[in-house]
């Protein structure tokens, strides 16, 4: 029996099924960071398509952390007040809508890579790669900062209705070049040891589960491994696991990769399942990504039990309809909407 179409309860939530839209950067936003009406469309299809969870593309939580001219930000009130039709929209549809807050750090946008309005943020002032902007080591009031920006962000999602957020802290951004010991190489209280270079993410959930409404499910995404010689490896997310749930973090989406140029993906896709399937054998929700495509394949995932969602990224920018069809395809009940059932062919 296909299980891909469970509901799914975390915390307060109750997800209609195991299928998040991933979060796909549409780089559509106006020139303050807002959403315009392209987003409102192709959210809101993928809410009448079917999905469970409807992951918001990488948002940042202040200027200089955005990922492009482009990119969303919910740094200010403006900006929040603009995506609460879309929230509101997609909820009505029966969809759960999250937000993915992330600060890019290093790889901030500009003119010259990684250069934004202002000067990028990392952990030290090595740049991401040859041809990339220096970045300004953070200091602890800069830091200090962020986690403020953060939490401020969060305070906006939860009051235009957000259901869930994630904290980014995967790919190379800002929080994922803390975790590492390839681009964090400081000695004071936020690197040297696992411990420190754990710090301001920890921090930074620490801040937002305080104020995050504790009916609303925290989630995190993870680069569950560097793939690079001498970063990070799945053992040492395993150690982590336990510390997150002390924080309240409900979810993690298990990616990868991301830290520095080049590194090689060591699995074929869907490639990432693995490392959901190794975090969820430490009692956390995980979210399997990283080229899930067929219904077969993610029905397979949830009833093997390696993961508790799927992420479905391209196939559903391709076609917002994809959870319907997978119904249909698993022979679950596939509610098309009412306005659209006159297309729907009559089983015999």
């Amino acid at each position: 029996m296909a299980r891909l179409f469970d509901v799914l309860k975390l915390r307060g939530l109750a997800l209609r099924n195991r299928i998040m839209f991933s979060p796909m950067s549409q780089n559509s936003a106006d020139r303050d960071g807002k959403v315009t009406t392209w987003h409102v469309v192709h959210y809101g299809s993928r809410a009448v398509g079917g999905a469970g969870l409807i992951m918001l593309e990488d948002t940042a939580v202040e200027p200089r952390g955005r990922l492009g001219p482009s990119a969303l930000g919910m740094y200010d009130d403006a900006q929040a007040d603009a995506l609460e039709e879309l929230v509101t929209f997609c909820q009505e549809q029966g969809a759960a809508v999250g937000i993915q807050l992330g600060h890019a750090g290093r790889k901030a946008y500009g003119a010259t890579k990684g250069q934004a309005d202002t000067m990028p943020l990392g952990p030290t002032d090595e740049p991401f790669d040859a041809g990339w902007a220096e970045p300004a080591a953070a200091s602890e009031q800069d830091l200090d900062g962020v986690i403020e920006a953060y939490l401020a962000a969060a305070r906006r999602c939860a009051r235009i209705g957000v259901d869930t957020v994630e904290i980014h802290a995967a790919h190379g951004y800002l929080l994922h070049s803390f975790l590492s010991p390839l681009s964090n190489t400081r000695v004071d209280a936020y690197g040297g040891s696992t411990a420190g270079r754990q710090r301001l993410l920890f921090r930074v959930l620490a801040a937002v589960r305080q104020e995050w409404p504790e009916d609303r499910a925290l989630c995190v995404r993870l680069s569950a491994a560097d793939e690079a010689s001498g970063g990070l490896e799945p053992e040492d997310m395993l150690e982590m696991v336990a510390a997150l749930r002390q924080q309240g973090v409900d979810l993690l989406a298990a990616s990868s990769g991301g830290l520095v140029p080049g590194q090689m993906a060591s699995n074929p896709p869907p490639r990432q399942v693995s490392y959901a399937s190794d975090l969820r054998q430490c009692g956390m929700a995980t979210v399997a990504l990283g080229g899930v495509s067929t219904p077969t394949q993610a029905d397979e995932i949830i009833r093997g039990e390696a993961a508790d969602m799927v992420g479905i990224g391209r196939p559903l920018l391709l076609d917002p309809y994809w959870p319907l069809r997978a119904a249909e395809a698993l022979a679950a009940n596939a509610d098309w909407p009412r306005q659209y059932r006159a297309a729907v062919p009559v089983k015999t």
